[in-house]
This record gives C-alpha cells, structure tokens and sequence, in this order.
C-alpha cells in the first residue's frame, strides 16, 4: 500500500482528475493549499503597510492506492499536470504499514477497494 500526494497548480486539477479517473483511479482527497516555491514571494505596499501577496495557491491529492497502481497514478498527474514551466508541482510516494477501513473493517487493499 502506498500513499501518493501531489501539489499541483489549480488550474490544472480538473486535468489531472480526469487523467486519473481515464485510469480508474476515483477515490482521492484533495484541498486547497497555499506555499512557497521556488517562484519566490512577492510584496505589495499599500498605504504604507506591507502585504505579502506571494503565496501560490495549489491544490494537493493524497490518494491511498495498492501498489500495482501507483505507477498508473503517478504517469497520469505527471502527465495531465506540466506544463514545463516553474510550479508544475510535486509528486511524492510514502509506504503506508496498515489501512483499516473503519465501517467494514476490512484491513490493507480490501480497505480502499469496497
């Protein structure tokens, strides 16, 4: 079992939905998130008073997926979210010990997949 969270660029997110789905890969949780890269942060002075207008605004996938899958996942939000330039995102993949699900308790690939 692994656990893959990607940062993408919002405007990009229907594509990568989309391309995951293409791969029967529906179940994710997503949210809005908001950091620094290295695009760096901007200020904006406004009557006298320093405004930090440099956050970017992302959207990050954490998706709980069986192995056999993952490559999949990856190929699809790599694919659907460049666009070649700075703040593309990034994609990472964690080893998960045990997943349980909490209705059915069911443990490991049945868990996610009932």
């Amino acid at each position: 079992m692994k656990k893959i969270e990607a940062i993408v660029r919002a405007s990009k997110f229907e594509e990568v939905k989309e391309a995951l789905g293409e791969k029967e890969i529906n179940f994710f949780t997503f949210y809005e998130v908001k950091g620094y890269g290295h695009q760096k942060g901007k200020n904006l002075t406004y009557r006298g008073a320093a405004y930090d207008i440099g956050y970017i605004g992302r959207i990050k996938l954490e998706i709980l997926i069986s192995d056999p899958y993952v490559n999949d996942a990856i190929e699809a939000i790599s694919n659907a979210a460049r666009t070649g330039e700075k703040g593309d995102g990034l994609i990472t993949v964690s080893s998960i010990d045990e997943i349980i699900n909490i209705r059915t308790a069911l443990k490991g690939s049945q868990a996610i997949n009932t």
